[in-house]
């Protein structure tokens, strides 16, 4: 298994927009070959950090995601939002 987190950083008028989008796109993120988990986090003191967890088979499945359609449509929405450099962690 291969777990991917993402930390986001949201301008304030961006938060809901984002969540919206996220609720829009869980399912099909959830539903795409290798992925076994995903869920978003919220900081419990920096409010406008948001955290994603990802499960995914394999770096190849996870690779896979991150060269599809979807993930395109979904990260040239999100980063548009951002009001910091997201962070990658494993």
């Amino acid at each position: 298994m291969f777990v991917r987190i993402v930390k986001m950083s949201f301008a304030e008028e961006n938060i809901i927009p984002f969540l919206d989008n996220f609720e829009t796109v869980k399912q099909k993120i959830r539903n795409f070959e290798g992925c076994q988990f995903l869920e978003l986090y919220r900081d419990k003191h920096n409010t406008n950090i948001f955290f994603t967890y990802s499960y995914w088979n394999t770096e190849d499945d996870l690779n896979n995601y991150r060269d599809s359609d979807l993930f395109q449509s979904v990260w040239t929405k999100t980063k548009q939002m951002f009001n910091a450099k997201p962070e990658l962690g494993v």
